[in-house]
């Protein structure tokens, strides 16, 4: 897994070089808290499944080029519980386009079967990934915005798996006849 926390313009630009080819990002942001009028976004992550990158917004770093990747109608964003994100992305001015939700379309899946459809057991059950949330309780309004090793490896692991996980929903959707479902519960994010 290759880390990469684009913190200055030529970062950004860089990042922005090998991520605007890709046809699939995972991507996710972390928070202050649950409102977007209210909390702030702290950054922003991207990933192809090999290459990930983290652009720390808390440590004053804008978006730059990378913000025409989540505009991009030809780059498939995916986010697992995509409406939290897109709040908080709209509410920074943020525009984001053609993006697939891997929470829904998990439970466009498991519907009826009880499941919990978080990131953490759906990852769990798809890959035997353990993710560990601990990291989690650090992002709040007294938190002072740095970076450490530790909470860049924690917002990492959100995404890295968000491409591989997409593929194999897409193929059980399409195997159970699923996809118009899927596409009609998606269509309210847009």
């Amino acid at each position: 897994m290759e880390v990469f926390v684009a913190r200055t313009v030529a970062d950004i630009e860089q990042a922005f070089e090998r991520l605007s080819k890709c046809s699939v990002l995972g991507c996710d942001t972390e928070t202050s808290g649950l409102s977007a009028k209210h909390g702030r976004l702290f950054s922003i992550q991207f990933s192809d499944g090999e290459f990930n990158v983290l652009i720390p917004l808390s440590e004053g770093v804008e978006p730059g080029l990378l913000s025409n990747v989540l505009a991009d109608d030809l780059v498939v964003k995916i986010f697992h519980n995509a409406k939290f994100d897109l709040e908080f992305l709209r509410e920074n001015d943020l525009v984001v386009r053609n993006v697939f939700d891997t929470m829904i379309a998990e439970k466009v899946l498991t519907r009826g079967a009880n499941q919990s459809a978080s990131l953490a057991e759906t990852l769990y059950r798809y890959f035997a990934v353990d993710l560990d949330k601990s990291q989690r309780a650090k992002f709040n309004r007294k938190w002072d915005g740095v970076w450490t090793d530790e909470l860049i490896d924690y917002a990492l692991s959100d995404v890295v798996h968000l491409p591989r996980l997409m593929a194999e929903q897409m193929a059980w959707l399409e195997k159970l006849g699923l996809t118009d479902e899927y596409g009609a519960k998606i269509s309210d994010l847009r």
